[in-house]
């Protein structure tokens, strides 16, 4: 593996960084302290997004993206780590899952979504059904014979996030269940579901003390239609399409962790060094320097995790062990270094004063969301017993 950045990437992260730093940080304690991002700032940081080409960066150029490879978006990803989730998802990298749209799907929902005219999100959790995908209880069946009926979709999703600022929904539902050597399972299929529909409900869902800004909500489905036209693959197929999705979405949650993280320790470095006590900086004291050097270890080890991961995507040999280590690295790492972080900057580091309480709520959901430490930890020992038969 080659980690040396080529020219086109340098100058990528240096855009990607310059926007961040022009474009997102000034707004970030407003939405701090509202819970909000106003209509127009967000149509006008995607604006600007697109017209300097950092808009759906990660979907194929000949769609209208930017076509990069998996190993330059994880460099962006990082960049934009270190701004606020809310805002920085203006940034918008469409849900891999789109790329498996055929015929009117293709005009209807993906092409606008690389032009930024749509917006997705993703629903699969559900309130009996987190990690365990295969026992959600949102249905979708056929009110008809043969290939060309409707499906009605009943049932609730909720910790959708982006809901509230999207028109679609790339929705997975049950479709019957099938005889597998471990017993009956659940068939999944993707459907593709225009928020306004009706039969569907949004709500805002509870307040979250992680990403102000960034909602979640639930989604409720009453007999709503969906015509067969908008089921996304075949259907039963739909474990395999969020298969594909949740390996993007946990590097995506490294590479972001790492950027946050280095956010972080920047702020912390340069408080150790000109916050004094007892005559000197505070940096010196090998109580605080100590965790310098720690933070600096994790996020470079988190970092080359992630990096190394989003080379495999590329060469077509990630394997699912691969991402989750990243993601359970990163995300653990972010914990600490902003566990940390807060510990240097002492009582003004729990101050709403400065930024260090917000990066340390924030860290908290990276640990939870797209598959706990714990389905981290879970794929990487399966897999691992697996080479001996167990």
């Amino acid at each position: 593996m080659h980690f040396q950045l080529s020219s086109e990437q340098t100058m990528i992260v240096d855009t990607v960084r310059a926007f961040v730093e022009k474009e997102l940080y000034p707004f970030e304690d407003e939405v701090e302290r509202t819970d909000a991002i106003a209509p127009e700032l967000a149509a006008s940081i995607q604006a600007k997004a697109i017209e300097v080409g950092l808009y759906a960066a990660n979907m194929p150029a000949e769609l209208g993206g930017g076509g990069l490879d998996n190993f330059t978006i994880t460099l962006m990803e990082r960049e934009l780590g270190r701004a606020s989730y809310g805002l920085q998802m203006l940034v918008a990298r469409p849900s891999n899952i789109l790329r498996a749209c055929e015929g009117a799907q293709i005009e209807e929902y993906l092409l606008p979504t690389i032009r930024g005219e749509r917006h997705d999100c993703l629903a699969m959790t559900e309130p009996n059904a987190g990690s365990d995908v295969r026992g959600m209880q949102t249905r979708a069946t056929r009110d008809g014979l043969g290939e060309n009926a409707d499906y009605l979709i009943n049932g609730t999703k909720h910790f959708i996030s982006h809901a509230d600022m999207s028109d679609f929904v790339v929705l997975f539902a049950a479709t019957g269940v099938e005889d597998t050597k471990h017993g009956p399972k659940k068939k999944i299929t993707g459907f593709l579901v225009d928020l306004n529909s009706p039969g569907l409900t949004v709500r805002r869902g509870p307040a979250c003390v992680s990403h102000r800004g960034y909602h979640q909500c639930e989604l409720f489905f009453t007999d709503c239609r969906v015509p067969a036209y908008k089921r996304l693959g075949e259907e039963g197929a739909g474990f395999d399409l969020m298969g594909q999705w949740l390996g993007a979405t946990r590097l995506t949650v490294a590479a972001t962790s790492v950027g946050r993280g280095q956010r972080v320790m920047e702020m912390a470095t340069e408080w150790a060094a000109t916050r004094k006590q007892f005559g000197q900086p505070i940096g010196k004291f090998q109580g605080t320097g100590f965790k310098l050097a720690d933070m600096a270890t994790e996020l470079a080890a988190a970092e080359l995790l992630t990096l190394q991961a989003a080379w495999k995507c590329d060469q077509g040999t990630m394997t699912d062990s691969d991402a989750a280590m990243a993601k359970l690295f990163a995300s653990e790492a972010l914990a600490r270094v902003t566990d940390n972080a807060l510990q240097i900057f002492g009582g003004m580091g729990l101050m709403n004063q400065l930024p260090i309480e917000r990066y340390w709520r924030d860290a908290r959901v990276e640990r939870i969301w797209d598959g706990t430490s714990e389905i981290q930890r879970h794929i990487i020992s399966r897999a691992m017993l697996r080479v001996h038969g167990a």
